[in-house]
């Protein structure tokens, strides 16, 4: 009589056909690398001027220092009045303590001749009236420039030698060349005198207008 299997050892050979056809279980993969940490990206400088190390400076160019100021001048050129044969030029500058006026004239007799700034830049009239009185605007009393207080166009005299020549400089001191300021010498004219200025009142004898120069 033959013996069946039991039900056990059926069960087991069943159990290892199952595992054989499942196959090898699977190779775990090894754990990955940490990540490197990535290298932090450098700050920009906070200082003008700083560069990465290996590159070359940068220099930040300087800021262009500003012009320095120049003088104020003017120039003038002078017409012959009431007859004369006067000619000449000058130069009105500017200075931190008033305007330094510098002329120069010919053909004027020989002696001393009265130089003034008056309240007008007309050269119009053939006399030279038309440049008005003397520039005053500080209401004072005429006199030469030794003396104060005097009239702000009192320029004094001017020296003619045998050559019929002569020059002056003198500081108009409070005087400017401001447009539109109370005692500027723009718009203004420059008068010679056939004679002396003798520092009388209201101003000084100096008799005829021999020659007018506008300031513009």
């Amino acid at each position: 009589m033959t013996t069946s299997p039991s039900v056990s050892t059926i069960g087991l050979f069943a159990a290892l056909a199952l595992g054989a056809c499942a196959g090898s279980p699977p190779t775990p993969s090894p754990p990955a690398s940490p990540a490197s940490p990535a290298s932090p990206t450098p700050e920009p400088s906070e200082v003008v001027g700083d560069t990465a190390p290996g590159t070359a400076p940068h220099h930040t160019p300087e800021a262009a220092a500003p012009p320095a100021a120049k003088e104020k001048t003017v120039q003038v050129v002078f017409q012959p009045k009431s007859g004369s044969a006067l000619a000449g030029s000058g130069t009105l500058t500017e200075t931190g303590e008033g305007v330094t006026v510098s002329l120069a004239i010919e053909n004027v007799p020989p002696g001393a001749h009265g130089a003034h700034v008056h309240e007008k830049g007309d050269c119009s009239a053939p006399d030279g009236a038309s440049a008005g009185s003397h520039f005053n605007p500080r209401s004072s009393p005429h006199a030469l420039p030794e003396h104060a207080p005097r009239h702000l166009g009192d320029l004094g005299n001017i020296d003619i030698g045998g050559d019929g020549k002569g020059t002056i400089d003198i500081l108009a001191r409070g005087a400017n060349l401001r447009r539109g300021d109370p005692r500027s010498f723009l718009g203004k004219s420059i008068i010679i005198h056939e004679k002396k200025d003798d520092g009388a009142q209201p101003s000084g004898n100096a008799g005829e207008r021999i020659g007018c120069a506008e300031i513009e």
